[in-house]
């Protein structure tokens, strides 16, 4: 079964992470830089995990209330039974929950994850080879030009005034690629005097 890549906006919203050794760290890692608020419940922690900043810490058993306000959640003990318990309470709240090595206990899954600034790419293969998914990873990173999220930020700055200028959509949807093309090009954003030029040959 395939997964559909569904991407959240994570910004501020309360993700559960039951467990406190090294699965839960790496989950704790991969959540962090998406600006989620982050709490785990757990026995004892690895120092690691106690280091990261941004990740509040109860030590204890996992309860049901550590799900009150949580928008999504992973179980990443050694513990089967405790994460098979943390993903049917979820289930019981419409909690989204990702167990760790558990596919079928899952609601939602990792994927190998690629970030180069506002560009967010994941890879899975649906359980069948984690390591496929990191190769396939890898090489799209390969693929991406220096400097890329340097473009994407500047294209994404350009959206705002561009709206004012060109109020048609499609118009404004073929200019964009077009910038973007002229981008790649020369393998950076361009200056005031190039953009002012683009837009007026495109006028």
């Amino acid at each position: 079964m395939a997964y559909f890549p569904l991407f959240v906006e994570l910004q501020g919203r309360r993700a559960l992470i039951v467990g406190g050794g090294r699965l839960a760290l790496h989950k704790a890692e991969k959540l962090l830089p998406y600006g989620a608020e982050l709490r785990a419940v757990a026995p004892e922690f690895c120092p690691e995990l106690q280091a990261l900043p941004g990740v509040a810490l109860r030590r204890g058993a996992f309860e049901p209330r550590d799900l009150d306000g949580v928008f999504l959640a992973i179980a990443a003990t050694d513990d089967r039974d405790v994460n098979s318990a943390v993903a049917s309470a979820c289930r019981e709240r419409g909690i989204p929950v990702n167990v760790v090595d558990e596919l079928s206990e899952c609601g939602f899954v990792f994927p190998a994850l690629l970030r180069r600034g506002a560009l967010s790419a994941g890879v899975t293969t649906a359980g069948c080879s984690p390591s496929a998914a990191a190769w396939a990873r890898d090489r799209l990173d390969e693929a991406l030009p220096e400097g890329f999220e340097d473009i994407l930020a500047f294209l994404g700055s350009l959206r705002a005034p561009l709206r004012a200028r060109v109020p048609e959509q499609r118009r404004r949807s073929a200019l964009l690629r077009e910038l973007f093309g002229l981008c790649l090009e020369l393998g950076r954003p361009l200056d005031a005097a190039e953009l002012d030029a683009a837009l007026e040959a495109r006028a």
